[in-house]
């Protein structure tokens, strides 16, 4: 009989991709204690959110994490404390971090250091600094170092194998030239009402309310309208492609906010006050209808000229990039390879999910190195 193993998990975020990834990794458990080969059991060990935590001095399992996350009054553990209660766990430790939290991406070298794998969809991990994806993967087994592994699919295009697929092409040894696409279904969404394939669409103002009413914008449209989100995800491509990019602010994001608009005091504000500036994207949508085309905000990186774009551009109606629905991503990769028929990954790059899907799938893959 093969020994069963035991993993601990610890989860920071409990909002929508969180609550979806602990649903999800409920299956997961089940289906990993009842394997023939290597039966592995997974122990919830910690829950915390901004708020409060959920964890036992004695790493005793978490059986029923929503009444014990909702009845506990523990503050979040400080950083430098979470590292070293996950160091001395007596087993392996996989931290899932499904924030967008920037001061626990900085603290990812910590952890791998201290032999902690990390899985998330946390882009700014991977997206800030050059020098902490560096020392992020300095310290990673999966990098060059020898700490905890660390996967980040669900980083660009949720759920969708956008990272994988890139990292395998230029690990067999493809040449990547160009790689181009709608990373943002919030954009894609937008885009793609304001101006249909088949003509129509409304103002642009009309339809970014919308799509907020939807919830496919953040809380405040201007952090999906300013393109820092798409930029994010073509610095973290980027890089993967051996390109060093310094960071999402060292190449050219167009942001679609009126520079009237930058300074408002609330997302409301900015809402009320966006159809004053409809004509400059009507102008833009009407010039786009005349050459037969339509406008679309994609982000680029020609690979072979050292340049990362993102911003508005002109696409005719039979191209993949113009015939997308929904707030569906498409991400097209132009490679030695493929020639001129790009390989094209396509499909709901956003929702809780689909994302956690994503994250569930990179800790599959780290049980598997884990020895």
């Amino acid at each position: 009989m093969p020994l069963p193993r035991q993993v601990f998990i610890a989860v920071i975020g409990a909002g929508g991709v969180g609550k979806a990834f602990l649903s999800q990794l409920q299956q997961v458990a089940s289906n990993l204690s009842r394997s023939p080969s290597t039966p592995t059991y997974l122990s919830l060990i910690l829950l915390s959110t901004s708020q409060k935590s959920v964890h036992h001095a004695d790493y005793k399992s978490l059986n029923n994490w929503e009444s014990e996350l909702a009845n506990s009054t523990t503050p979040p553990l400080p950083l430098p404390q979470l590292v070293e209660y996950l160091a001395k766990a007596p087993d392996k430790v996989v931290l899932v971090d499904n924030t967008s939290n920037q001061d626990v991406a900085d603290s990812y070298p910590l952890f791998l250091k201290k032999g902690i794998s990390i899985v998330t969809p946390n882009k700014k991990a991977f997206s800030s600094t050059y020098q902490l994806w560096t020392e992020i993967f300095s310290a990673a087994a999966n990098g060059t170092g020898s700490g905890g592994y660390v996967f980040h699919e669900s980083s660009v295009g949720a759920g969708l194998p956008v990272i994988s697929t890139l990292k395998e092409l230029v690990e067999t040894g493809d040449v990547v030239r160009k790689i181009e696409g709608v990373f943002s279904g919030t954009m894609s969404f937008l885009f793609n009402s304001f101006q249909p394939v088949n003509g129509g669409g409304g103002k642009f103002s009309a339809e970014v309310k919308t799509a907020k009413e939807k919830g496919f914008t953040e809380p405040d449209p201007r952090d999906d309208l300013n393109g820092l989100d798409v930029a994010r995800k073509l610095t973290i491509l980027a890089r993967l492609a051996g390109l060093k990019v310094e960071s999402p602010t060292s190449f050219p994001v167009q942001s679609l906010i009126p520079k009237e608009l930058e300074s408002c005091s609330s997302g409301d504000e900015f809402l009320a006050r966006l159809p004053e500036f409809d004509s400059q994207m009507e102008s833009t949508k009407n010039e786009a209808e005349k050459e037969g085309k339509v406008v679309r905000f994609v982000g680029s990186i020609d690979v072979s000229n050292n340049k990362v774009k993102v911003g508005l551009e002109k696409f005719d109606k039979s191209h993949p990039i113009a015939a997308l629905k929904g707030s569906d991503n498409i991400i097209a990769f132009y490679t030695k390879r493929y020639g001129d028929n790009p390989l094209i990954i396509q499909g709901a790059g956003a929702g809780g999910e689909v994302t956690a899907m994503g994250v569930t799938g990179d800790l599959l893959k780290v049980l598997r190195l884990l020895q």
